[in-house]
């Protein structure tokens, strides 16, 4: 089995509750931010990373993202029906359409500039060492994040749970270890924190910015970040 990440799942599926109004007769994903929809700032990340395979799962109006990438047809749509399977199960259901060996994450209601988030992670991964690696902020560089942190670093790179670091929303991940999870619909929280007694659950940080695009209000923050990094 390949120990390189050689495929990219990103996670469109969410019903976007915190967007009100603006996710009532659209998915999150196709909100549009600088003019581009979220999900297309997520896909524009795959460029150039020496990806084989590319899947979006899809849930909440899920036609609507279908027929978004429907000319693209290097990206394959992993559609969960009839209900939503939170981003463990929504991963475990794309395998088939993903392939064996780790496989990049990301989420699409985020933006990120400066490197690019994919290349940062390949070239910290060790699967001898990891079968997690996350993509990390301070808190204080996290735009449009409120909450206090996610996990706490250490010297080796190993994480627990703690406030200081935010999740960014992207990682590569071993997906075998979802085997032992019997649940249908899961959050891949349970697989990371079957993994941080062990050691396995790793991060590393984003030298670049990042803004997590939850709520209306996000919006022009993103657009703000992106025409900074634009400036530069």
């Amino acid at each position: 089995m390949r120990t390189d990440p050689r495929a990219l799942m990103v996670f469109a599926a969410g019903f976007g509750t915190r967007m009100g109004a603006l996710t009532a007769t659209r998915p999150k994903p196709l909100i549009e931010v600088a003019g581009r929809p979220l999900l297309d700032h997520a896909l524009a990340l795959a460029a150039g990373q020496d990806l084989d395979r590319i899947v979006v799962n899809a849930h909440y109006h899920a036609g609507q993202v279908e027929g978004h990438l429907a000319d693209r047809p290097g990206i394959k749509v992993s559609v969960e029906h009839p209900e939503i399977l939170d981003t463990g199960g929504g991963l475990r259901a794309a395998l088939p359409l993903l392939g064996p060996g780790p496989v990049f994450t990301l989420n699409s209601d985020a933006v990120w500039t400066g490197p690019n988030p994919l290349a940062t992670l390949r070239a910290a991964w060790d699967p001898a060492r990891m079968d997690a690696l996350l993509l990390l902020l301070p808190r204080e560089r996290a735009t449009g994040h409120a909450g206090a942190g996610d996990f706490v670093g250490s010297g080796s790179g190993a994480l627990t749970r703690g406030p200081g670091l935010v999740y960014t929303g992207a990682q590569i991940v071993n997906p075998s270890r979802l085997d032992a999870i019997a649940d249908r619909v899961f959050s891949l929280n349970r697989l990371w924190d079957a993994l941080i007694p062990e050691g396995r659950l790793h991060g590393v940080m984003h030298p670049g910015g990042w803004c997590d695009v939850g709520r209306p209000a996000s919006i022009q923050l993103a657009e703000a970040l992106l025409a900074e990094a634009e400036d530069v």
